[in-house]
C-alpha cells in the first residue's frame, strides 16, 4: 500500500496523492493512505466510511469548522504520473488531478497533521465519488448515514478557485431529452419518420437559448444550457427512431431545482424530457461572521462559483460555505491540468492563519 508522509510539503504530498491513481469508482487505495496516514495523528479523533475518512479535533472551542475535499478525479488521459515543469519562470506540478483537486487535499492533510492547537475545533473531510452522479457521493453518504458528522458553524471545500474565495455555487440538472420515429429501410426512407432528424429541432433551441446571468447577495451567476451528449440510429442501412440528447443545465443559485426543472421542460415543451440527475446550488453565505473573517485573512474579493461544488451540501444543512483552494479552475478536467506551487504554498499559509486566529 502507498503511504504519505505527512511532514512532506504540501507540493511534495501533492505529486504523492496524484500518483496514486483514484478516477471515481477506484478511490480505496488512495483513502487507505490517507486513513493510515491521519489514524496515526494523536490529536485527531477518526472515523472511516466507505472510502471517505473523517477526522476531528475535540478541543471544545466555541465553534468547529469544516474543511473538506474530494478524492476522485476523472479518468487519466496520458497525464500520470505526474511532472515538474517551469512556466514563466513559476514552478509548476503538471498531471491528473493537480487541479481538480488533489493540491487542495494535499493542502489539508499538511494542516491536518499539524494544527494541533487551533483557534477553532476542526473537522477535516476527505471524500469519494464527487465526479460522478449525486447519489454515490462520499460526502451526502455520511450526510445520510451521519449527520453529526457534518454539524459545524462554517465550511471550507478545496475546490480549485486559483487561490481566491468563491462564494455559493451554481445548480447542476441533468436531463435526457427524447425524439421518436418510425423504423424503415434507408432505401425507402420516406415510409419510416427520422428521429435523429426531429432532434434538429432540440438542437435550434439550444443554440437560440439565451442563458440569464443572476446577481444573488452581490454575486454575478452566469447561468448555462449544454448539449453533453447525443445518441441514436440502429444500423447503416435503418432509419433510427429514436434519438436521445443529454442537456446540462448549470443555474443560479437563486433557482430552486423545482424551477430549474420547469425551464428545462418549457425549453423542450413537445418532447419527452426525463430529469436524471439534479443537485441545488448553494447562496453565497458571504454575510455570515466566520465567513467575513476567513475573507479578511485571506485577503481578495469574493467571486461566484460557476460549477457545483458540495459547498451547497452545507449550505442545505444551514452551515455557510465557501470554495478556497489551490488550482485554476478552468484546467480542472483538462487533459493539462496543472498547478503553481507558489499557490499551494499561498493557500495553504492563508489557511493556516485564519485557523491558527
Amino acid at each position: 500500500m502507498p503511504t504519505l508522509d505527512l511532514t512532506a510539503s504540501s507540493a511534495d504530498l501533492t505529486r504523492a496523492i496524484c500518483d496514486i491513481p483514484s478516477v471515481s469508482d477506484d478511490e480505496t487505495t488512495l483513502a487507505d493512505a490517507i486513513f493510515a496516514a491521519v489514524a496515526a495523528l494523536p490529536h485527531l479523533q477518526v472515523e472511516r466510511l466507505g472510502d471517505t475518512i473523517v477526522a476531528r479535533t475535540r478541543l471544545g472551542r466555541a465553534q468547529r469548522v469544516a474543511i473538506a475535499g474530494h478524492i476522485d478525479t476523472v479518468p487519466i488521459n496520458a497525464n500520470l504520473p505526474t511532472r515538474d515543469i517551469e512556466e514563466m519562470g513559476e514552478a509548476v506540478i503538471w498531471g491528473r488531478g493537480t487541479v481538480d483537486m488533489k493540491a487542495g487535499v494535499a493542502v489539508q492533510l499538511k494542516l491536518a497533521a499539524e494544527l494541533t492547537d487551533p483557534a477553532v475545533d476542526l473537522t477535516w473531510i476527505w471524500y469519494d465519488h464527487e465526479e460522478v452522479e449525486a447519489s454515490r457521493n462520499g460526502l451526502g453518504r455520511i450526510e445520510r448515514e451521519r449527520p453529526d458528522l457534518l454539524a459545524a458553524d462554517f465550511a471550507v471545500l478545496g475546490e480549485p478557485t486559483a487561490g481566491e474565495v468563491e462564494g455559493g455555487c451554481n445548480g447542476t440538472l441533468r436531463a435526457v431529452v427524447r425524439t421518436h420515429g418510425q423504423r424503415a429501410h434507408s432505401a425507402r426512407w420516406w415510409m419510416g419518420e427520422n428521429a435523429i432528424h426531429a432532434a434538429a429541432t432540440l438542437l435550434n433551441r439550444l443554440r437560440e437559448y439565451r442563458p440569464a446571468t443572476i446577481e444573488v447577495d452581490g454575486l454575478q451567476y452566469r447561468e448555462g444550457m449544454s448539449a453533453v451528449r447525443i445518441g441514436g440510429g440502429v444500423a447503416g442501412n435503418v432509419i433510427p427512431d429514436l434519438c436521445e440528447i443529454e442537456v446540462n443545465y448549470r443555474f443560479a443559485p437563486s433557482r430552486s431545482v423545482d424551477q430549474a426543472i420547469a425551464e428545462v421542460r418549457g425549453l423542450f415543451r413537445g418532447f419527452e424530457v426525463e430529469i436524471t440527475d439534479s443537485s441545488p446550488g448553494a447562496r453565497p453565505g458571504l454575510d455570515a461572521p466566520l465567513a467575513q473573517e476567513f475573507v479578511r485573512a485571506v485577503g481578495g474579493v469574493a467571486k461566484p462559483k460557476y460549477g457545483w461544488t458540495d459547498v451547497a451540501r452545507f449550505s442545505a444543512l444551514g452551515v455557510p460555505a465557501v470554495n478556497y483552494g489551490p488550482g485554476d479552475p478552468m484546467l480542472a478536467h483538462h487533459d493539462e491540468e496543472r498547478v503553481p506551487v507558489s499557490q499551494i504554498e499561498r493557500v495553504e499559509a492563508g489557511l493556516r492563519a485564519w485557523l491558527q486566529g
